[in-house]
């Protein structure tokens, strides 16, 4: 399914060739995200990654950047989350070139103008303020804060507004050079590929001015608590959203695959527990999910809805009552194969594109160093017994470990707080 091949400078360059694909997607994956982050440049992270689209030697501006590759109708972009940065392209095969050269001109030889930085800072708090004007998507980083506290984890990954408009030139040279360094790094192509040798001398000679070495370490995440805890932000909505869940495990945990197949049972399909429960029986939500998340030190599993503000505490109680249902009583293997089956097919389905498959392969690289090929994950899923199932809700489920974020017109966080009960 893939080969992975350390070149000479400590890039590690992955290859995964789809047959039938007609396109190539390139991904330049980096190990640093917030979580490397201190409170003086939260968000830099994110702005940085912004910069990376304003301009080198030999496409001055954004829009000789952007054009490039819309000539040709590729796809283009980059993220930033907690753990990874990343810049992509995805274009029709004959095109394969031509995206490796503009992944690496952007990465190697951004400008970062001072004019272009001091514009770029009005961009991102509009951005900021997008998210805080769609609670369906804010209400997932206050479940993050809610967890997390005052560390890195638990602060919003675009960063404040105060520390937005005070990021430097300096600043940004700075991080750059900490980070987006060659063992720091990878390079997937995925999808119609051409001869292995040919990749390699062109990324060799395209890449030949990464930075050499490691990138700095983050700061472990901690975790302390006692009792259920709650937050509440308070906004005039039409509508309360709000993520219910608890502390679970982190990627390398053993029993993760048994905790992914309790989520997708719990909330992950259209015939889910609480799909059935919360929304076709009750009526309470037009959406609602439960999802597993797992970082490199710490993991949860939580459940978002939103839900009619006089109805939210019957919504918090049905969510609870289906964890108390899951930990309590014996789950059969005919559910159990039915959360098995839909994994595999989803993953199946999900890895037809050259972007999912590259986007599969380099996470696990960067963030385990290892990868699973989607036959070695599927004999992982299937090997989930029920027995795993009972032990890992008995684990999660407890009061304790019982966390609500909240975004709606209330300000009472006791009158919640006391509602977390399992």
């Amino acid at each position: 399914m893939f080969k992975k091949n350390i070149l000479a400078n400590g890039l590690r360059l992955l290859l995964a060739p789809q047959e039938g694909s007609g396109s190539t997607t390139v991904l330049v994956l980096f190990g640093v995200g917030s979580k490397y982050e201190t409170k003086e440049i939260n968000g830099i992270s994110h702005f940085l990654e912004h910069m990376f689209f304003k301009g080198t030697k030999k496409r001055p501006n954004t829009l000789a950047v952007s054009e490039t590759l819309d000539r040709v109708g590729g796809s283009y972009n980059a993220f930033t989350s907690k753990e990874t940065t990343g810049y992509w392209a995805k274009v029709a095969q004959e095109y394969w070139e031509l995206a490796l050269e503009w992944v690496a001109d952007i990465l190697l030889n951004s400008k970062f103008e001072e004019e272009e930085i001091e514009k770029e800072k009005g961009v991102v708090i509009e951005e900021r303020n997008m998210y805080l004007d769609d609670p369906r998507s804010y209400v997932g980083e206050l479940w993050e804060s809610l967890l997390y506290g005052n560390q890195p984890a638990g602060w919003d990954t675009i960063g404040t507004e105060e520390a937005i408009l005070g990021f430097k030139r300096q600043q940004l040279i700075k991080y750059l050079n900490d980070h987006y360094r060659s063992r720091n790094a990878l390079i997937c192509l995925a999808g119609k590929l051409p001869h292995e040798k040919e990749i390699e001398r062109k990324i060799n000679y395209y890449f030949k001015k990464i930075k050499k070495g490691v990138g700095q370490k983050k700061l472990a995440v901690k975790e302390n608590q006692k009792k259920p805890q709650a937050l509440i932000s308070f906004k005039e909505t039409d509508q309360t959203h709000l993520c219910l869940g608890v502390r679970a495990y982190d990627q390398s945990h053993p029993d993760r695959y048994a905790l992914l197949v309790l989520a997708v049972m719990l909330g992950g399909m259209m015939s889910s527990r609480l799909w059935i429960s919360v929304r076709e029986r009750k009526g309470l939500a037009y959406y609602v999910k439960t999802s597993y998340e797992k970082y490199t030190d710490s993991g949860y599993l939580v459940t978002q809805a939103g839900v009619a503000n006089q109805r939210v505490e019957e919504a918090i109680k049905t969510i609870l009552e289906e964890y108390q249902k899951i930990r309590d009583e014996k789950i059969s293997i005919s559910e159990l194969k039915k959360a098995k089956d839909y994994l595999v097919g989803m993953t199946t389905l999900s890895l037809e594109t050259s972007d999912s498959l590259a986007s599969w392969i380099a996470f696990q690289e960067i963030l385990k160093n290892e990868v699973l090929t989607p036959q070695e994950f599927f004999s992982k899923i299937k090997a989930v017994k029920v027995s795993d199932l009972a032990r890992v809700a008995y684990d999660i489920f407890k009061p304790e470990k019982l966390n609500l974020a909240l975004i709606g017109p209330f300000k009472e966080r006791e009158k919640f707080e006391k509602l977390l009960k399992i």
